[in-house]
This record gives C-alpha cells, structure tokens and sequence, in this order.
C-alpha cells in the first residue's frame, strides 16, 4: 500500500493512493495513520479494504507527513562511501548517528525555509525507515521484520551549523528541514530495498543519482545498530544516508539560495519537490 495523509498543516486526513495513481480517502476506515496503523496485524487488516469502495478525493490536495505521531527522527551520516569521499571524511567503520529535531518534519511539497543566518544550506536524498514495532536488541537477520515501510526524506542541512561542532543536531534540526513522504510504502510492496534508485534535481540539473545498493551498512544492520543503544517505537523515522551530489562536495561548492527549486524521489516511493525561501514570520 501507498499510505498517505492529505490537507492543510495540522489538519491532515489518511488516505491512500490506488493503483491508478488516484488518491482515495481512508477517513471512514482510520482516524489517522500513525503508530498504532502501522503494526503488521493493523497493516494486514488494512489491506483487506476493498480500494474501489473508498471515495476518491478530487482536486489536487497538500499532502503532508504520511504518517502522525512520530516519535524519534533519527539520521545516519556518511552512509555512502563516495559521500563520505566527497566531503573529505573517512569511511565509518560503523553507524554515524544523529538526530533531527521531529519540528522540522513537513510535508513532501512544503517550502523549505532558509533559518536566520543560514549561509550554506544542503540537499540530501535519502531512503526513509518507518518503524512498524517495538524493536529492542534484535537482530540482523530479523531487523525488516520490525520496519513498516519506506519513504522519501530530504535530510536538509545547513553546513555552517552542522559543523561548528562535534554535534550535528542544530544543523539538521531546523524547521522545515525535514521534508518526508509523498506516500508511505508498506514493506511488502518493496521487494529489494537495497536496489532502490535515487535522485535529486537543483533547479532542473540532476545534482545526485544514487542507488541504495551502495551504502555502507544496509538498512537492517541500521536496524539492528540502533536497537542496541535505544528503543526504536512505531512511527520513528530513520533517514540512512545519502549518495554523492550534495552542494558542499561540489567545486566550487553550491548552497541553497532563495527561489531555488528541488525536485528529489526514489523509485517506487514517490517524488518531492520543493521551493526555497528566506524565513520569515510571515513565512513561517
């Protein structure tokens, strides 16, 4: 399945998307999809519903966060070995991990806003990990078996922040800087998840292709990884990495500016796009 919420900020409603392409409504079947639709039994029960008898929503609505009440936004970094290349760092021998502030989850096509300051703000593709259930030690083997689905995430980075410290959480934290979705793509509908292609277009010029076949630790050894240092609940997103491409790898290096335009996805789990601005209250 193609799960989906839709509508103005903080007013969303589930859906999804048929097999058509057409976005049709869940609101008589679930109040909302978040961690508690996203277990492999509520999942299961879910699939059952027959599509053609949910209503299709016409027009062409915002959508949002496919997915409420996430918990924990987690990020791993130099997950790509020719990233890691790029920016002059060695390769992890393993995980790097960080968080992102849940505060800058926005919607797919949501305006990505330049904070105060900001002077060398970035571009990430990257693959999505919703946790499906409670995952606590496991192990590699078992690790996709506690994943719900995967989804498009644009792990935004203003370098100068993220770099003026051994941390990197204020720079990756920022509001809006974590555009997710258009879908969440159930498990079972991706067959190979370390075969899935990726992309991402500054202003029409292809600025990164990618496959995630080439990261450095997989998404269950990523699983597992994190299991054994936190909890992982229903609804955490885990952002793993990004391929080569990103603007501070470039010569010279080329940072987000006002009125530039980004077009990213994934095969098979949808595509985002979204406009850059200079923050604003107004904007905000």
């Amino acid at each position: 399945m193609k799960l989906v919420r839709y509508g103005r900020p903080g007013k969303e409603k589930p859906g999804l998307i048929d097999d058509e392409g057409r976005l049709r409504s869940l609101a008589a079947v679930i109040d909302d999809i978040g961690p508690a639709q996203l277990s492999d039994k509520a999942l299961r029960k879910l699939a059952k519903v027959d599509v053609k008898t949910l209503p299709l929503v016409r027009g062409e609505p915002r959508f949002g966060v496919p997915l409420a009440g996430v918990g924990k936004f987690i990020g791993i970094g130099l997950n790509y070995a020719d990233h890691a290349a790029e920016t002059g760092m060695p390769i992890p021998k393993e995980p790097i991990v960080f968080s992102k502030a849940v505060t800058s989850l926005s919607g797919p096509d949501d305006t990505v806003l330049l904070p105060p300051g900001a002077k060398k703000a970035d571009w990430e593709v990257e693959l999505g990990v919703v946790i499906g259930t409670r995952a606590q030690y496991v192990s590699e083997a078992d690790a996709l078996d506690y994943v719900a689905g995967f989804c498009v995430v644009n792990d935004v980075s203003e370098r100068a922040y993220q770099f003026d410290s051994s941390q990197w959480d204020k720079g990756k934290g920022c509001d809006t800087f974590g555009p997710v979705g258009p879908w969440l793509v159930t498990r079972d509908e991706v067959i190979d998840v370390q075969r899935l292609d990726l992309y991402l277009e500054l202003n029409g010029k292809r600025m990164q292709t990618g496959c995630t076949e080439t990261m450095i630790f997989t998404v269950a050894q990523i699983v597992s990884y994190l299991s054994r240092f936190m909890t992982l609940e229903p609804g955490d997103i885990i952002a793993t990495g990004t391929p080569p491409g990103v603007g501070v790898g470039r010569t010279p290096p080329r940072f987000l500016k006002p009125g530039d335009t980004l077009r990213l996805g994934i095969a098979g789990l949808g595509e985002q796009q979204q406009q850059v601005r200079a923050w604003s209250r107004d904007a905000a």
